[in-house]
């Protein structure tokens, strides 16, 4: 079953959430760690299901949960048991789906919204060697390899029970074909795929993200296709990219447009809420269907983008 189908035929757009780390690192987190969000797993849960709750009041359908940076080798390097680390991954999704259902079970949260989607998500190889790897693609593994490392992690996310899977930050073609393939052996799954770019037209790793689209556009599992982690300025053209190659649903989650500075980890620039969403009605124009924000984007940014898609009728159509 496609969870995006039934909702995309009712509504003109839905409405993702925003950042999850750098959300919790706004609220007081400390998560320089190789961990990174996954941290907060291990030691703050109830933050995690509070911003997700945030979210979901601001306006989002969709929850992505903490699990970008949560690998059971990861935890096992901390010294967990593998049966602790399989339980961390799948207290990510618990959390979402405890944050939606209490959210949801307020008569008055249903009014003119969907129910909630929670996708688990599936960070690239590069978020657990915490190298900033996943911005280059260069992994020297193969299919298979890369098949192996997300297998366990994969099943233990959706033993959880989640409504489909977010296979985000995508830096090269090898690893999305590593992950629709593995996706086959969980024929139920429904996943979307999300690429971070270089420039333009192609992945971080110099793939075309024309071409990626297009072999993705055969694959049964795979829901829709976009990019994140990446500028708003950039988003258009890429939307473009995609949509010569799939006719399926488009997914594209920015960042806030400001930049990382490693040498200070800290961010330059300013980001605006309400230019986000401006920029988001762009976005839709162009043919993205599921908009919502990625680093320094805030519950903020998600409410003025949920204003404005309450605003679309039931019966608007993205112009092409």
């Amino acid at each position: 079953m496609n969870p995006l189908a039934d909702l995309l035929q009712r509504y003109p757009v839905l409405v993702a959430d925003g950042a999850l780390a750098t959300e919790l690192e706004r609220r007081g987190c400390d998560l320089h760690d190789p961990l990174w969000s996954a941290k907060a797993l291990i030691e703050t849960p109830e933050l995690i299901r509070q911003v997700h709750r945030d979210y979901f009041e601001a306006g989002a359908d969709i929850a992505i949960t903490a699990s970008y940076q949560a690998t059971i080798e990861g935890f096992m390097r901390r010294g967990l048991e593998r049966a602790e680390s399989i339980d961390l991954l799948q207290r990510s999704v618990r959390l979402a789906k405890e944050a939606r259902d209490a959210f949801w079970g307020e008569p008055a949260h249903r009014v003119d919204r969907p129910r909630p989607l929670v996708a688990a998500s599936i960070g690239p190889y590069g978020a657990f060697l915490a190298d900033g790897s996943e911005y280059r693609g260069d992994y020297r593994l193969s299919e298979e390899q890369l098949m192996a490392f997300h297998r366990p992690r994969l099943a233990a996310l959706l033993d959880a029970g989640p409504d489909l899977l977010a296979c985000e930050t995508i830096p090269c073609f090898t690893e999305a074909r590593a992950l629709a393939r593995l996706l086959a052996e969980f024929p139920t799954t429904r996943a979307w795929f999300s690429f971070t770019a270089k420039d333009d037209a192609h992945l971080c790793h110099g793939e075309p993200l024309a071409e990626c689209a297009a072999w993705l556009d055969d694959q049964p599992q795979v829901v829709a296709v976009g990019v994140n982690c990446i500028a708003p300025s950039r988003i258009p053209a890429l939307i473009q990219a995609i949509r010569t190659a799939t006719d399926k649903p488009v997914v594209v989650y920015p960042n806030s447009g400001e930049i990382y500075q490693p040498e200070s980890h800290g961010w330059q620039g300013v980001s605006s809420s309400g230019t986000f969403a401006a920029e988001a009605e762009r976005w839709y124009a162009g043919g993205a269907r599921i908009i919502g924000g990625c680093c320094r984007t805030t519950p903020d940014h998600i409410r003025a983008i949920a204003a404005w898609a309450r605003r679309l009728p039931r019966t608007a159509i993205a112009v092409i």
